[in-house]
C-alpha cells in the first residue's frame, strides 16, 4: 500500500528525529528503507527536500528513487551529491554523474559532479574545459577550471595549464562586478604571472 505524501514527510521526519536523538545510523537506514518501500518517488522525494545536505537521510532515500526511476537525472544528480559528501568515492559518483549526463545532457549538476569526481588533476581539468565549453556562462566552473589548471601547473611545472589558468582568470575578471571578487581575482593573476616554471 502506497502512503499518501503528508504521512511519508512526516514518517521521514519522525525517522531523523529518532537519529539526531539517538545517533543509530543503522536504525535510520532500516527505517527509511522501510519508508521507501511504502511511497511513491514523488512523495519521497518531497520528504527528503529538507534533508539533501544530509547524505545519511538523503542518500537511502534516493537510492529508492533511482531504483523506481533510473533514468531520472535529477534524482540520480541528488544520490551522487549525497554520496559526494558521504565519502563515497569519485568512482560511484561519477558512474551516477554520466548516467544523469546521458539521461539529460542539461543538467548542470550532472556535468559538475562528474568533472569533480575525476581523481587524476590533469583528467580533471579536461573535464572542467568541456563543463566550461558547454555551459560558458557559468563563472562557477570557470573558476573551479582556472583552480584545478593552477593546482597541475604547480605540481607539473605545466606551461600549458599554467597558459590556461592565466586566461580563465582574466575571463572571469572580465566579467566580475563585485570589489571583492575582482581584489582576489587580479590578486591570483599576479601572482600566477609571477611564476618561472
Amino acid at each position: 500500500m502506497i502512503s499518501p505524501p503528508a504521512g511519508v514527510i512526516a514518517d521521514v521526519a519522525s525517522a531523523v528525529e529518532n537519529y539526531d536523538r539517538h545517533a543509530d545510523a543503522g536504525t535510520l537506514i532500516r527505517s527509511l528503507q522501510e519508508i521507501g518501500l511504502r511511497a511513491d518517488p514523488d512523495a519521497l522525494a518531497a520528504a527528503a527536500q529538507p534533508y539533501v545536505e544530509r547524505p545519511e537521510v538523503a542518500g537511502p532515500i534516493y537510492e529508492r528513487i533511482v531504483d523506481l526511476r533510473p533514468n531520472d537525472a535529477r534524482a540520480l544528480v541528488t544520490l551522487a551529491n549525497a554520496y559526494w559528501l558521504h565519502g563515497r568515492g569519485g568512482e560511484v559518483v561519477g558512474e551516477l554523474a554520466a548516467r544523469a549526463i546521458a539521461a539529460d545532457p542539461a543538467n548542470r549538476g550532472a556535468w559538475h559532479l562528474w568533472a569533480l569526481s575525476e581523481s587524476d588533476i590533469r583528467a580533471r581539468v579536461a573535464r572542467w574545459q568541456q563543463v566550461t565549453a558547454r555551459f560558458t556562462d557559468d563563472d562557477l566552473a570557470k573558476a573551479i577550471l582556472a583552480d584545478n589548471a593552477t593546482s597541475l601547473a604547480g605540481a607539473e611545472s605545466d606551461e600549458h595549464a599554467l597558459a590556461l589558468a592565466i586566461g580563465t582568470y582574466e575571463a572571469l575578471l572580465s566579467r566580475a562586478t563585485v570589489l571583492e571578487q575582482r581584489e582576489a581575482l587580479e590578486k591570483a593573476l599576479n601572482t600566477l604571472r609571477s611564476w618561472a616554471l
